[in-house]
C-alpha cells in the first residue's frame, strides 16, 4: 500500500528479458533499508524487490515485470533510460500526506492539453470509458504513481471522459511529471473509494 507521495525518480539502468522482463533501476534509497520481497511503486505499479545493491554499491533494485503488467500500463516505462516515479511501500505509523493508493492501474490516460495557470501548469488528460463513472471533482486520481486533485470532469460524446489538474512547480521538480508533452500517456489509479462504491451500486442494480 502506497500514499502517491513519490519520494525518488529511479532510472531503468538495463532490462533483461527472461521469461518476464528484469529491470534493474537505479535508485537514491540506501538498499540497505530495502529487504528482498520489499514492494516499491514504480510510476504508479506495485512490483516486487528481487534483487539490490550490495553495501557500498550506488543503490539500485531489481524488478521482474510481467507480460501481463507490461500490456496493462503506460507505453514508454519499460526500457532503458526511462524514469520512474518511486514509492517506497507505506509503514503502519507513516503519515498520509497523499490517498489510499494500492499499485494496481486501472487505465491509461492521455494528455489532450496543458496551459499555464499561476505558477502552476493544468493539465487534460482524456481517460476510457470504464473510468467515467469512478472520476469527480475534488476527488483524488493517481497519475504515474503521483497522488493528485481532480480539478474538473467532462464526459464526452463518445463515453470517454476528459479531467483536468495542476500540477505545481514542487511536483514538476520532484516527479517526472516535468514532461507534459500533449500525447504523453500515463498509469491511471482511482481512487479505491470510488471502486469500492462503484462496485456496491452494480450490485444493487
Amino acid at each position: 500500500m502506497f500514499t502517491g507521495i513519490i519520494t525518488d525518480i529511479g532510472k531503468v539502468r538495463s532490462v533483461e528479458q527472461r521469461g518476464d522482463m528484469r529491470l534493474v533501476v537505479e535508485s537514491g534509497y540506501d538498499m540497505g533499508g530495502v529487504d528482498l520481497g520489499a514492494s516499491i511503486a514504480c510510476s504508479g505499479v506495485c512490483l516486487t524487490v528481487v534483487d539490490k545493491a550490495p553495501a557500498g554499491e550506488k543503490g539500485w533494485f531489481a524488478v521482474d515485470v510481467s507480460g501481463e503488467t507490461i500490456s496493462r500500463t503506460a507505453p514508454g516505462l519499460w526500457h532503458e533510460g526511462a524514469r520512474l516515479n518511486l514509492e517506497r511501500a507505506l509503514k503502519v505509523g507513516d503519515e498520509l500526506g497523499g490517498h489510499i493508493v494500492t499499485g494496481h492501474v486501472d487505465g491509461i490516460g492521455e494528455i489532450v492539453g496543458t496551459c499555464p495557470e499561476g505558477d502552476s501548469i493544468r493539465v487534460g488528460i482524456s481517460a476510457p470509458a470504464a473510468l467515467a463513472p469512478y472520476l469527480a471533482a475534488k476527488g483524488s486520481i493517481t497519475v504515474d504513481g503521483v497522488s493528485l486533485t481532480v480539478n474538473e470532469v467532462a464526459d464526452q460524446p463518445n463515453g470517454s471522459v476528459h479531467f483536468a489538474l495542476n500540477i505545481i512547480p514542487h511536483t514538476q521538480k520532484l516527479t517526472t511529471l516535468d514532461d507534459l508533452t500533449p500525447g504523453r500517456k500515463f498509469n491511471l489509479e482511482i481512487d479505491i473509494l470510488a471502486r469500492y462504491l462503484g462496485r456496491m451500486e452494480q450490485l444493487r442494480r
